[in-house]
């Protein structure tokens, strides 16, 4: 197979993108690029692309469904972003393929839509781009095309799907049937619009099913499907549910442009990673519902520089590919219904071409986002995060204490290394399996201290520039944020040993520096950026190590994470992580007569805090509204 050519960029306008350089012309050049790509895996009609890699649990023949799906929605939003004006083969393969794919006596027939099945997810996808892309498609179909088509979707009517984002996948796909006169159910496409409102915990956040399930299926599903929906349904849809999300996502994006960093990484948590890009989608969202409050300019820096960061990282691959990672192939960052083709949700990046190209987004001239002005402290109480942020080095992060992603009790409370970490950035990923790295364990008695895991996480408040929790081992953190700083307090059961890591840098060309003494420990990549831990407090006995890993960090071969080992009942911990001055010297931490820790930064500033206990978790069972 022949790779396709290498991406030819058109030059960059620093007059019209000052910050990024982009323009709508490189969204363009970079969808053209990904639907070449995918060329040489196609079968004969179309129907399927099967791309190189291993299959995910669900097999081949749905992977190969999920190529077609995934990357249909790119090819809609080319097509329709450019009013038809694109080459023909482009309309004719996914012509062809919505021939050949829902034809049962074809050899490239897609497998059936049934109950919590794969094709639920792709059913989806299909059903947005025919919708969008409905003039040069839809319409020209044939009337026994539009039969297979409408056929195959409506298996999806009185179908059961899991109880999470994808009851939001019945709604788009039966509304499309709707739009058609095709058989639907308005009752399932309404008891999927309710049950996202069960799921809404305020300031713009869902929780992905019950539980607390906070990540970024906020931005690329749970805020993004209802806008897609409310396109297709158009006068059908009830004017206030659509009122409520717009609202609902003009907050969520107040936060989510802060999950930036200046180099256009998005914050580095939670699960299928691997859709990379995909983050910039509810940006987008916000401005075709009219439900943003950025200025345009700002709308399309942060958009424009997530994507130009991949891109400068070698994604896509030198043969147009999307692999499963994060830059390079990286498989830790995938779940079992990861295929060859997943990556490709990606596509709900080019959004914004179907925004017209007078649009106020691609003319405004760009404008800062967040990071790239000034240093800046967010707490985010729905999901029990607090981001905190600096110019100077241009990075994000994010203090967790909120998210786990586990079910409701009594399910096992079992860590994932995307989840239960206290702090994520833009600048680091988890050591994968799980690593020391951002996280406090009780060392067990048996000779082999093994640590424990952080568990169920029990938000006990985020406020201003504060966060706390308690763990399933009852290690209680309370984390004060200033700058680059991150000030751990923890109140550990009875006087255990325990373990706490800083952050894991790593870097692809060789292992980062380290340095070690008593109390303290730093991990340093030649570019300068620093990961650095620090005991003010409880540490006495503590000498710091550096734990190194190999091919475990989606950042790159080599990770380091400094380490401490202490004893309890009361630990502080000074965590760093900057490219900028990792300034450590001058912070400090005091336990005076009445229980409260006198708190100082290295730059002066001072903080108290309690120490006696937290209040409790709130009783009520997790999932109710």
């Amino acid at each position: 197979m022949t790779a396709p050519p290498v991406t030819q960029f058109p030059e960059c306008d620093f007059l019209l993108s000052p910050l990024t350089g982009w323009t709508r012309a490189h969204w363009e050049a970079l969808a053209d690029r990904l639907l070449d790509g995918l060329l040489p895996y196609a079968t004969p009609n179309f129907a399927q692309y099967r791309l190189p890699g291993p299959p995910s649990h669900s097999g081949p023949w749905s992977d190969g469904l999920e190529g077609f799906a995934r990357s249909f929605l790119l090819a809609a939003f080319r097509i329709a972003g450019a009013e038809g004006r694109v080459a023909p083969a482009l309309i004719e393969r996914y012509a062809a393929g919505l021939a050949a794919g829902t034809d049962p006596r074809s050899d490239e027939r897609w497998p059936p839509i049934t109950d919590r099945g794969q094709p639920m997810v792709e059913a989806a996808s299909i059903a947005i781009a025919l919708h969008e892309s409905r003039p040069w498609l839809w319409d020209q179909l044939d009337d026994t095309v539009r039969g297979q088509v409408t056929d195959w979707l409506g298996h999806f009517v009185g179908a059961v799907a899991n109880d999470s984002n994808w009851r939001l996948f019945q709604v788009i796909t039966e509304e499309f049937l709707a739009s058609v006169g095709a058989p639907h159910s308005r009752g399932e496409i309404d008891a999927g619009l309710a049950r996202l409102d069960d799921w809404y915990r305020g300031g713009g956040w869902y929780t992905d099913g019950d539980g607390k399930k906070f990540d970024y299926y906020n931005a690329w599903a749970l805020h993004l499907y209802p806008v897609l929906w409310a396109r297709i349904a158009g006068a059908r849809a009830d004017a206030e549910t659509v009122a409520r999300h717009r609202a609902r996502l003009r907050e969520f994006l107040t936060a989510h442009q802060y999950f930036f960093g200046s180099d256009g990484a998005p914050v580095h948590q939670g699960r299928s990673l691997t859709y990379r890009f995909a983050a910039a989608a509810p940006l987008w969202a916000g401005a075709l519902a009219d439900a943003t409050p950025l200025p345009p300019g700002r709308t399309r820096r942060l958009a424009s520089g997530t994507l130009k960061h991949f891109a400068e990282r070698g994604v896509p691959d030198e043969h147009g590919l999307l692999s499963l990672g994060w830059y390079r192939p990286f498989r830790p960052v995938t779940q079992r219904y990861s295929g060859p083709a997943s990556p490709y949700w990606a596509s709900k990046a080019f959004l914004g071409l179907l925004l017209p190209e007078t649009h106020p987004v691609w003319t405004a001239t760009e404008e800062p986002g967040p990071v790239d002005t000034a240093d800046a402290t967010l707490a985010l109480p729905a999901p029990g995060w607090l981001l905190h942020s600096t110019a100077a080095d241009g990075i994000v992060r994010l203090v967790n204490h909120g998210s786990d992603r586990l079910p409701p009790p009594p399910a096992t409370d079992e860590d994932s290394p995307h989840y239960a970490k206290l702090a994520y950035s833009t600048a680091t990923a988890p050591d994968t399996p799980i690593g020391p790295d951002n996280h406090i364990a009780l060392l067990a008695e048996a000779e082999d201290g093994t640590p424990s895991q952080r568990g169920r996480i029990h938000p006990l408040g985020v406020e201003g520039r504060r966060a706390a929790s308690r763990q399933t081992t009852g290690i209680e953190t309370v984390s004060v944020v200033h700058g680059p700083w991150e000030v751990r307090v923890h109140r550990v059961p009875g006087n255990s040993r325990v373990r706490e890591g800083g952050w894991a840098v790593a870097d692809d060309a060789e292992a980062p520096h380290a340095r070690t003494g008593p109390g303290h420990a730093l991990a340093r990549r030649t570019d300068g950026l620093t990961s650095a831990l620090v005991g003010l407090y409880g540490w006495s006995d503590a000498e710091g190590t550096v734990v190194r890993a190999r091919d475990a960090n989606a950042y790159g071969r080599h990770s380091a994470t400094p380490v401490l080992e202490g004893t309890g009942p009361l630990l502080v911990t000074l965590a760093v992580l900057t490219r900028d001055d990792a300034r450590t010297t001058g912070a400090s931490a005091t336990l005076d007569d009445e229980g409260v820790i006198d708190i100082r930064f290295p730059d002066g500033t001072r903080e108290r805090i309690s120490t006696s206990p937290g209040p409790s978790p709130d009783p009520a069972p997790e999932g109710t509204s």
